[in-house]
């Protein structure tokens, strides 16, 4: 078996190596596993070309050196971002203010010249000189997509969201969507309402996002999903007749206990002796992304919630736009809280703090790969989704018994005090529920966790890709 830290396949040692080209989506949730699944072609012995732009590509971690040689970073730069109305150096989703998505995806469009003159120069090297074998891409790459089917390169699409989301669609909530026989929860207004204006707008770029997604699909021969057959086979097995094409999951790709991005914060060296400082699972670690912060009014609501439950905190806050630092916060909140509390606003070691044995419960905004990362580490959930695939995630989270949602506002998606408080303490109260809780998210950390699975299902997607492999 093989694994990420730089040992090929000796099964494989004989056959001819791949090129593979990966170009994720300009968003860390993307990026980073995108980065992980290229690590583990190169510890296979393939050759990847990583495609993002300058800046994105700088804040990524280092690549071990027993892989580096396997794997080439392309640059390619964004247009004037300026141009397009964005904050110079907006070159992920994180740097935007929210609302920006689709001024963001209008830049992004703008790479569709330089990717092409890329993938020009790489198919002009020949097979077996360089010419790739694979491109591998997000659903927002209809042009890229397009790119490889005009210069005869096979394609395939990424899903960075569980099975069960579309199994639901093909019809899955009568049967069962979640993949254990039991029917899927309805979503509530509010996010169908902006869900619906997200992905069916044509917006400022001139193309919905179901739009990039149905031209992408088009132009793959299957499509990747983070996720295994162990975590969901009823929800997979649905799959490929609803895409009309074959659906390859490619394992959860969890990261290493250093993962993310390599920095530092002026918080950061407190975050370690004050985790050392609590009881064993006792805190609850809040982290909301960096995408779609919440307005000031509950962000406040969400502190006042954490300090009614009563319980240890430690919260990475991301400030939401225009508002003083000193303004976020309700007044005299961290005093009330100090001793039990710590609020961190800048980069904050995300993967060291689920792994730290204090940390007993995760309030997570449920992105996919923050609900990977705490069911690597077998954390119960507190949920608050916020947008995109997060209420889809948290309701299949919820269905699994892995933790409860924050109740809301059925019309606009807000929530007060009380009911995080009754969701923390749901979580953390030590009582049956919490044990269900834990008993749950431990069962999903065995198939998460579980290396030899995990790279078994790499294992699979490399075999997948080598069959069409031409030469």
């Amino acid at each position: 078996m093989t694994g990420a830290d730089g040992a090929g396949s000796s099964s494989s040692s004989s056959l001819r190596r791949m090129h593979v080209v990966i170009f994720p989506w300009l968003a860390f949730g993307h990026l980073l596993p995108g980065l992980e699944l290229a690590q583990r072609l190169a510890s296979r012995g393939h050759r990847v070309s990583f495609v993002s732009t300058p800046r994105n590509l700088a804040r990524l971690p280092p690549l071990p050196p027993a892989l580096a040689p396997h794997v080439d970073l392309v640059a390619l730069p964004l247009p004037r971002l300026e141009d397009y109305g964005l904050p110079d150096g907006a070159e992920s989703t994180n740097d935007l203010p929210f609302g920006a998505f689709e001024l963001h995806r209008k830049a992004f469009d703008g790479l569709a010249a330089p990717f092409a003159a890329f993938l020009d120069a790489a198919c002009a090297q020949g097979v077996g000189n360089g010419r790739p074998d694979w491109v591998i891409l997000d659903n927002f790459h209809h042009w890229a997509a397009a790119a490889a089917v005009d210069r005869k390169v096979p394609c395939a699409m990424l899903l960075h969201v569980p099975a069960s989301i579309f199994a639901a669609l093909a019809g899955g909530q009568q049967q069962g969507a979640t993949g254990d026989g039991q029917p899927a929860a309805t979503a509530p207004r509010f996010e169908t309402e902006r869900n619906r204006a997200m992905y069916s707008t044509d917006g400022a770029s001139g193309i919905s996002v179901g739009q990039r997604f149905s031209l992408t699909l088009r132009c793959c021969d299957f499509i990747g999903m983070r996720t295994c057959a162990e975590f969901e086979p009823e929800a997979l097995s649905r799959l490929p007749t609803f895409f009309v094409k074959p659906v390859v999951p490619f394992g959860f790709l969890p990261p290493s206990p250093d993962g993310g991005r390599r920095a530092t914060g002026k918080d950061d060296d407190a975050i370690t002796p004050w985790l050392d400082a609590r009881p064993a699972e006792t805190v609850v670690y809040v982290a909301l992304g960096s995408e779609a912060p919440l307005s000031v009014e509950l962000v406040r609501e969400l502190a006042l919630g954490l300090e009614l439950a009563g319980v240890p905190f430690l919260w990475a806050l991301r400030k939401p736009a225009g508002v003083a630092e000193a303004d976020v916060l309700p007044a005299g909140f961290e005093e009330r809280t100090r001793g039990r509390g710590l609020v961190a606003t800048g980069w904050v070691p995300q993967i060291g703090i689920l792994a730290h044995g204090a940390v007993g419960a995760f309030l997570t905004h449920c992105g996919w790969s923050s609900t990977v990362e705490g069911l690597l580490f077998g954390r119960p959930l507190i949920m608050l989704p916020i947008h995109g695939d997060q209420g889809s995630n948290a309701r299949l989270m919820e269905e699994r018994k892995v933790g409860v949602q924050v109740a809301r506002d059925e019309d606009d998606g807000s929530f007060d005090r009380h009911a995080v408080a009754r969701a923390v303490r749901a979580v953390v109260s030590e009582d049956e529920s919490r044990r269900v809780f834990v008993a749950n998210a431990k069962k999903l950390q065995g198939i998460v966790a579980d290396r030899t699975c995990q790279e078994r299902c790499v294992d699979e997607f490399v075999e997948r890709l080598r069959s069409s492999c031409s030469g």
